[in-house]
């Protein structure tokens, strides 16, 4: 049996440990750090390196590393022994204040949007304190923020740690104003579900494409996939069990909050949910969690596939963002309270995430835009590309009474009759739930569906925290410029509510005639990642972010350059696979299989018996293969032309109305022959075989 609090968090640097082994006055002043954002110096530094050192080697660690967030979307580590030369020929263990504060990675290789030459190598990583160190495959990791010579952010998490300062900042302004004395500090925090594929590694191990891109690029529709939703929520399958019993512990060593643990509604698509914590801290262990879930999978001859659209025709996984704000000493903004109507402050932040979103739809689709989320944004199973809200029915009439400038008369809550005396009665909520909608209120907190689950959730939560520190500061200058504060606050509600009820939709999100509504109200429709990345650089969203201090004009056309080159990257990665999958081994298996009716039509007519069936099988097959043959040159031809494009965005434009057009017809191609070649030939794997290998 598991002793979980033993276990918990046995392998981080946490407040335990720190208590333990530093000194008072140390300690003290690293808890001043980590609360207060106070500096850290140097003397300070080195007793906690020392303590860190000598508790990561009692557990057996050599080496150290800054453990950081680049632009290419996972972590990166350069390991460094605690071993120091003595003069006699020895060594001793060392690790300073200054090892521990920075580290001086080779910055040359990450991706930088041109920000720097490829030979300008020098870069920086900071230790971030609000993150505790731990230990990962023997080796003590520093969570970090990484820079380059010139001081511009080269990761996700220093533009996360702005965002969350200056929401903070902004935020108390507002509280103070309502008689807030005793918060210091306002923070955002997340609780990140994360949806997974698994299979089992042979079948993986026989497809190219799901080796080098992640999802299949070819694959039959099989005869049984969700439509009974028999696995959402069915029994876990022993293997799978035994997964998730693994991935628990060696989580929870990692002082990662997993909680919940369900089959999603795909075949072999399934979930893990973590309880919330802070938003940085957050970020860090939903990349621990997806790395340590890959690395668990192979210990059970499986694979875990994290690609928003692993298989074409099911359900694909995403990452919802459970995003909310809180004070530091617990009291949750986004808390209607028992009476949401009179709740001045919870309505004036409620407005402020309203005309955020309403104001910044564009910033909020570009968060989530990647080659991978396209594919499920606007699917059966994930929000459209059009950024709306849900709020629910008590809270819309709210709003709606608000804006009419009547009152609202608050409903009783209802008693569920559900028909037998035996099981407990209990109150239903004011509200159901809306699980189409992309940004949903769901009682204290926001979830934003739209999120990949491949992303780092660092941008989605940098946009939420900036839109919404923005709208906050607008609320504060005009309350604090304000005489009679309780009039300015309704004011304001009712105005926002007024002219951003545009957004707020309650209704069926999937639903053909949303689209229709939307754009008659305005809203943006971003389909694809190069429709919605333009929309970054505007001169609007550059002075938001610059005005705020969470990027840099430099630092946001680096990323915007980026994310173009890496859709169009992708693109051309897959087109790549799918040629050689083409032309190495369907076109050879379906010639094969023409031949060997050829050769039976031959043998029929020779015994006198005629061969219509084969005859008309062999001319379906000859004809795909000839169109499969037709469109193996028209990718190649789309794909050499890509290679000519100069630019990112001409090159990722490019890729989106010549390569996925292509790509589409080669596949319907070789998904049709999989219908009919004969499955001894067919040189891969099925749907079939990949959906359901985990028995």
């Amino acid at each position: 049996m598991t002793n979980v609090p033993e276990l918990f968090g046995s392998l981080v640097f946490g407040d335990a440990a720190m208590r333990e082994r530093l000194p008072k006055d140390t300690y003290k002043a690293l808890r001043k750090t980590i609360q207060d954002g106070k500096p850290l110096d140097l003397e300070v530094a080195n007793v906690v390196a020392n303590a860190m050192k000598d508790w990561a080697i009692e557990k057996g660690v050599t080496h150290f590393t800054h453990w950081f967030q680049p632009m290419t979307g996972i972590t990166a580590e350069k390991h460094d022994s605690f071993i120091s030369p003595t003069p006699g020929g020895g060594v001793i263990m060392e690790f300073s204040g200054k090892e521990l504060i920075k580290g001086e990675p080779d910055a040359s290789s990450f991706p930088s949007g041109g920000l720097r030459a490829t030979f300008e190598a020098r870069g920086y990583t900071a230790w971030d304190p609000t993150s505790y160190a731990f230990i990962k495959d023997g080796v003590l990791c520093i969570p970090t923020a990484f820079c380059s010579y010139g001081g511009e952010a080269l990761d996700k998490k220093t533009p996360l740690l702005r965002s969350m300062e200056e929401l903070s900042r902004q935020a108390m302004r507002i509280l103070r104003l309502f008689g807030n004395t005793t918060a210091k500090r306002v923070v955002t925090t997340v609780g990140p579900e994360q949806e997974y594929f698994l299979i089992d590694q042979d079948v993986y191990e026989k497809r190219r494409d799901l080796i080098y891109t992640g999802r299949t690029l070819f694959g039959a529709k099989p005869p049984k996939g969700q439509e009974l939703e028999d696995h959402y929520f069915g029994a876990i399958k022993p293997r799978v069990v035994k997964y998730m019993e693994e991935l628990d512990r060696e989580l929870w060593k990692l002082g990662v909050l997993a909680k919940t643990k369900h089959n999603e509604v795909a075949p072999a698509q399934h979930e893990l949910a973590p309880v919330f914590t802070t938003t940085n801290v957050a970020t860090d262990h939903n990349q621990l969690t997806m790395e340590i879930m890959k690395k668990v999978a192979s210990h059970h001859h499986m694979v875990c596939l994290l690609h928003e659209k692993p298989f074409d025709g099911v359900n694909g996984s995403g990452k919802h963002n459970n995003w909310s704000i809180s004070t530091d000493d617990g009291k949750n903004l986004l808390e209607p309270g028992a009476s949401p109507y009179e709740n001045a402050q919870f309505l004036l932040f409620l407005c402020a995430v309203i005309k955020a979103v309403d104001e910044h739809q564009d910033l909020l689709r570009i968060s989530v835009a990647s080659a991978g989320n396209d594919h499920r944004l606007g699917a059966n199973e994930a929000p459209p590309a059009i950024i709306s809200m849900f709020l629910g029915d008590e809270l819309s009439e709210i709003l709606e009474a608000i804006a009419d400038g009547s009152a609202y008369v608050g409903k009783e809550k209802t008693e569920m009759e559900i028909g037998v005396k035996v099981l407990p009665h209990f109150f239903r909520d004011n509200t159901d739930r809306n699980r189409t909608s992309p940004f949903a209120f769901t009682g204290n907190k926001f979830e934003f569906r739209s999120v990949g689950s491949t992303f780092s959730i660092a941008g989605p939560n940098v946009v939420l925290n900036t839109i919404v520190a923005d709208e906050l500061q607008q609320f504060a200058d005009e309350l604090e410029a304000s005489e009679y504060f309780p009039e300015t606050v309704a004011k304001i509600i009712r105005r926002t509510v007024c002219e951003h009820k545009r957004i707020l939709f309650n209704g069926n999100n999937y639903a053909p005639e949303w689209v229709a509504e939307a754009e008659k109200r305005g809203l943006l429709n971003l389909r694809t990642t190069p429709d919605a990345l333009p929309y970054f650089v505007r001169q609007e969203n550059i002075d938001l972010f610059t005005r705020h201090g969470v990027f840099s004009k430099t630092e946001m056309l680096s990323r915007y350059e980026i994310l173009m080159e890496n859709y169009a990257k992708i693109l051309h990665i897959e087109a790549m696979t799918m040629l050689d999958m083409a032309k190495k081994d369907i076109l050879p298996a379906a010639l094969k299989s023409a031949a060997d009716l050829a050769g039976a039509i031959l043998e029929k007519e020779k015994a006198g018996l005629t061969a219509k069936t084969e005859r008309a099988l062999g001319a379906k097959i000859s004809a795909l293969a000839d169109s499969l043959s037709a469109h193996i040159e028209a990718l190649e031809a789309a794909a050499e032309a890509e290679e000519a494009c100069a630019e990112a965005p001409e090159a990722a434009a490019f890729a989106r109305d010549k390569i996925l057009p292509a790509m589409a017809d080669l596949r319907a191609d070789a998904d049709a022959l999989e219908m009919l070649v004969p499955k001894k030939d067919w040189p891969f794997p099925t749907y079939g075989d990949l959906l359901f290998s985990v028995q």
